[in-house]
């Protein structure tokens, strides 16, 4: 399913990514060593309901995760990358923490990610994983306007991914949101120009480019859901949602004074 929303929506789903912005921007200020990951849990569960939003998380049970997910936000850390799942375990400082958080309010949904190290400044290898997934991040929304294709947003993506010495796993990409979390068209982290889907205005793109250091192999946690590193290196993960436009791409989800 592709939606297009109408402008009354459009205005809904910048109160939604705002919500995500700040919900984010606040986990991120309050996380430091010892911060446990069912303490985010727990943080992210009070600031959306006390805003009156849904999480998308709790009850999600696609057929590649270990029944419902049954938490508010996915915590991966280190070589974890994608829908890690918030267990008893406190974060140490160096430790490089992806946190995921899609949340509907007044029925439109906004998804987003960010990658930090906790406590200390990143290292060189670090900071080059993180800033390659947002400057993928940020080449996917300049290439998404009325007109463009998947596929162009796709190239750009992986563009600078595999630019920066990094293989790309397409096995999860971005997506369509809107009524719900997953939505058509997927857009993967890498493509050719010109092909796939054509992009108009009303509808809503979650971008999201992720890397591992040394592989694209994935392997699944004991837990049904977290997906780390085949390797056990280091992973990163960037997301916005975004809104297409008449004038282009406008980032819904971006944090408070930015």
């Amino acid at each position: 399913m592709i939606e297009i929303l109408s402008p009354a929506e459009i205005d809904r789903a910048r109160r939604t990514g705002a919500l995500v912005g700040s919900i984010l921007d606040a986990v991120r200020r309050r996380t430091a060593p010892g911060t446990h990951l069912l303490e985010i849990d727990a943080w992210a569960r009070d600031m959306m309901t006390e805003a009156g939003a849904r999480s998308c998380y709790v009850d999600y049970a696609p057929s590649f995760g270990d029944g419902p997910f049954g938490h508010y936000i996915c915590t991966s850390v280190n070589d974890a990358v994608l829908h890690g799942k918030p267990r008893d375990q406190a974060v140490v400082a160096g430790d490089l923490l992806t946190l995921d958080l899609a949340v509907s309010l007044d029925g439109i949904v906004a998804d987003s990610a960010i990658a930090f190290v906790v406590g200390d400044a990143a290292s060189e290898a670090d900071a080059h994983l993180i800033g390659a997934t947002e400057r993928a991040l940020a080449a996917g929304i300049d290439a998404a306007r009325p007109g463009a294709r998947i596929g162009d947003l796709a190239h750009a993506i992986g563009g600078v991914l595999t630019g920066a010495g990094y293989e790309v796993n397409t096995e999860f990409g971005g997506h369509g949101v809107g009524s719900t979390m997953h939505q058509d068209p997927h857009i993967p982290n890498t493509g050719r120009r010109g092909r796939g889907y054509t992009l108009r205005p009303g509808l809503l793109l979650a971008i999201e480019p992720w890397v591992m250091a040394d592989t694209a192999a994935l392997v699944t946690d004991a837990d049904g859901w977290t997906l780390r590193s085949a390797t056990g290196c280091r992973t990163a993960h960037s997301e916005h949602t975004v809104a297409i436009t008449e004038d282009g791409a406008e980032i819904l989800t971006l944090p408070p004074r930015q």
